[in-house]
């Protein structure tokens, strides 16, 4: 508030606001000593009486040091020290927001890329495994189908009937399905496995100590791990136990009469 005092000519004002309310403009360091109503550096204004006034030609380099005064301070102000680092902090902080916000979102993206990838190469492995499926059952079933032939061919070699020509087309024919995989098993005097072999006729026989195939009756084929037909074969089982009783079953008084 402007401060009043009394002096022998009259009441002098002192404005110590640091805005001027006629201008708008920020005052200088040494405005605030002024007295009201005058301009400069305590200069009476144009209009103003008093007897240290001075001429127009005196106010006009004044006024150009007052402006230049108080575009300085302005800009003091506008660029004070105590702000600057407020203002950059408040930007550190604003990047960082974003810098951590664009992790984030590169992180989710990468994740997803990363879960798509894992589920397209699962697709792969299945689409693979279900073609080779299909691919097994096809060939299983063609092979299969042959079968009842190449039955035909074993009877005729064993009967002594294959020869010739007919001989040469065999040969062929069991070549081609050997490369497609197909593998005939069952031999006489393997172990009996109920996985791989069908037994048609069962005996005892003190010859053998395990369950033993002793005839083969129909050769078995397979096509890898896969069994398309078990061989069927005749099986005997040992006469006495290991402890040396009997095995074979009592039979009735009247068989035994018979």
């Amino acid at each position: 508030m402007p401060a009043s005092e009394e002096t022998g000519s009259g009441p002098v004002v002192h404005d110590h606001r640091r805005i001027d309310p006629v201008t708008g403009q920020v005052r200088g360091k040494h405005a605030a000593s002024k007295p009201a109503g005058t301009r400069g550096a305590g200069r009476p204004g144009r209009g103003s009486p008093g007897p240290d006034a001075a001429g127009p030609a005196e106010d006009q380099p004044e006024d150009k040091h007052e402006e230049r005064d108080a575009a300085e301070a302005a800009q003091q102000t506008e660029e004070s020290p105590e702000e600057a680092p407020e203002m950059v902090t408040g930007q550190v902080i604003k990047d960082g927001k974003q810098a951590a916000g664009i992790e984030a979102q590169l992180a989710e993206r990468t994740a997803d890329l990363q879960r798509l990838q894992a589920e397209y190469a699962n697709y792969r492995k299945r689409v693979d495994r279900d073609r080779a499926a299909v691919r097994d059952q096809a060939a299983a079933a063609t092979l299969t189908g042959l079968l009842p032939v190449l039955d035909a061919i074993d009877q005729a070699r064993e009967h002594g009937e294959l020869s010739g020509g007919f001989k040469s087309v065999a040969d062929s024919l069991q070549a081609a399905l050997g490369r497609l995989g197909l593998v005939a098993y069952g031999e006489k005097g393997d172990p009996f496995d109920p996985k791989i072999h069908e037994a048609l006729m069962h005996s005892y026989s003190s010859d053998v100590t395990e369950d033993t195939c002793v005839e083969i009756l129909q050769s078995g084929y397979k096509v890898g791990d896969r069994i398309l037909r078990p061989a069927r074969v005749a099986v005997a089982e040992p006469a006495t136990g290991p402890d040396g009783s009997s095995n074979e079953p009592e039979r009735p008084a009247s068989e035994e009469g018979n």
